[in-house]
């Protein structure tokens, strides 16, 4: 028992007895393991667990089988990307003092962004709608908060050992935005297939991009060979106290600016976002309710809280590439695993709504990580218990995680959320390949007040229904699905038969 009495020693916080007493759970039922392990026993018959602190010291231990389930199920996971007596120092740290300390550093160099109204979506939720824009945040995205906070955090040696990280997206500008603030090297490694905008980008603040490997594992492998070989400081993108205590100063910022907040929705991807916030309202008003929102086809955390552990995922489908990870962090996991009320899945034409609404009614470029936790506003009431079972009315505030999105994926998004909307519709109709059937076409859809943006004349198309007949693919941009409706009802009574694409 030698593991758990040094833990029954080290250990004070009551997050920390949780999470330890659930991994001993899972450490003394596993079969014998390597001299050296954590596993070195035989499986035991009972589960000791802590029972508390006791009148002098250490926490008591108790026999037990079952622990009181913790929201998502029991934190019985195997370390990977931290040791697991990282985590256990993490845990015990005094978090309302680290969150504070990471507000000040961060002062004059993030942003406190300004809480805004959003009369549209109080209006199509029936709550009050707060929104949290990261995406006007220095470098685009809340990444600079925890960048900068660990960089903050480092001694002026390790400083001169300069910083490492990988990353294909935000946390890259993060990191080099608070290198250069901290006047220190940079190195950013980012897959070869990194679009040359986010190079640039990177670049522009002063670090040296290193394009290796094919996909980002390997980057992330070149990166951590850096680390161990040069000396270097890595710095995480999400499983590291001080990135999650600088994303935590969002949440203390809109306990600051809206204090009858009573929910927080936050999007999750490796957790540090999330966790940050989480621990910052349930350290300075618990009472609030935080809600993580995902990707339906990024399902790692759902499948890691409905097995009490850190799952990887099979696969991850989401255009959100900010939220799609397959590995959620282990730090991340405990704490939201205490923390976090609530999850809600998005799907991928919510999320594309969302990037369109944030745009035509507020003026706002949001990427699609950043829509998230918009696109889980309309389901609260269905797909969250807590929320749904709550009295009173409802202040919700959604993180609106960043902002950086290419033109092209703009452009596509655009497209997609209008065609969802009723905005954009394609059909087919075939004419006989005589003069004048073009006009006719074309005349109908003038009345209809439909703008042609796209034609597409093909011989070869046609099925045969009329001899010598043309295939017409026609594109119009229509004011929704009841004009939608008119305007094919209005080709049918004039002879034609309309086949909707979209």
């Amino acid at each position: 028992m030698r593991v758990i009495s040094f833990l029954a020693q080290e250990t004070r916080d009551t997050v920390a007895i949780n999470y330890v007493s659930s991994t001993i759970e899972t450490v003394i039922h596993q079969t014998p393991g390597d001299e050296g392990s954590l596993a070195t026993k035989p499986t035991y018959e009972y589960v000791q667990l802590f029972s508390g602190q006791s009148s002098d010291g250490p926490p008591r231990l108790r026999q037990s089988q079952v622990r009181r389930p913790r929201p998502f199920g029991r934190a019985t996971h195997t370390i990977r990307s931290m040791e697991q007596k990282d985590v256990l120092k993490a845990l015990q740290r005094d978090h309302a003092a680290e969150l504070k300390l990471a507000a000040k550093r961060l002062k004059g160099t993030a942003r406190h962004t300004e809480i805004i109204p959003s009369r549209t979506l109080s209006e199509l939720t029936g709550h009050e709608i707060l929104l949290k824009p990261e995406n006007l945040q220095v470098t685009g995205s809340f990444k600079i908060r925890g960048a900068y906070n660990k960089i903050a955090s480092l001694s002026e040696e390790q400083i001169a050992r300069g910083i490492v990280t990988a990353s294909a997206g935000n946390h890259a500008q993060g990191v080099a935005y608070a290198a250069r603030e901290r006047h220190a090297k940079a190195t950013i490694c980012m897959p070869q297939i990194t679009p040359p905008l986010k190079v640039d980008a990177t670049k522009a603040y002063g670090a040296d991009v290193v394009l290796y490997g094919d996909v980002f594992d390997e980057a992330a492998a070149h990166a951590a060979e850096l680390a161990s070989t040069q000396g270097m400081i890595y710095v995480p993108p999400f499983d590291d106290y001080e990135v999650i205590c600088g994303q935590g100063t969002i949440g203390l910022e809109i306990l600051e600016d809206v204090p009858n907040v009573t929910d927080v929705v936050v999007p999750l991807g490796g957790g540090g976002l999330g966790a940050g916030v989480a621990l910052a309202i349930k350290t300075f008003k618990p009472e609030v309710r935080v809600i993580g929102a995902i990707p339906e086809g990024s399902p790692a955390w759902k499948n890691s809280f409905a097995a009490g552990r850190v799952t990887e995922a099979d696969q991850v489908v989401t255009s959100a590439e900010g939220v799609a990870v397959k590995h959620p962090g282990d730090l991340p996991f405990a704490l939201l695993n205490e923390f976090m009320d609530d999850l809600v899945t998005v799907t991928e034409r919510d999320i594309n709504e969302m990037i369109l609404l944030m745009l035509e009614k507020h003026k706002l470029v949001i990427e699609a990580a950043g829509a998230v936790s918009l696109a889980a506003l309309e389901h609260l009431n269905l797909r969250s218990r807590k929320f749904a079972s709550a009295t009173g009315p409802h202040v919700v505030v959604p993180i609106m995680s960043g902002g950086n999105i290419d033109t092209v994926t703009m452009g596509a998004v655009i497209q997609k959320g209008m065609i969802a909307r009723g905005r954009i519709m394609n059909f087919e109709v075939e004419l006989p390949d005589t003069p004048g059937q073009l006009v006719k076409v074309a005349q109908l859809l003038a009345r209809e007040r439909a703008n042609v943006i796209a034609l597409d004349h093909d011989q070869f198309k046609a099925s045969g229904h009329y001899t010598n007949a043309v295939s017409l693919g026609v594109t119009v941009e229509t004011n929704g699905p009841d004009h939608i409706d008119h305007i094919l009802m209005a080709l049918k009574e004039a002879g034609f038969q309309p086949k909707r694409i979209y």
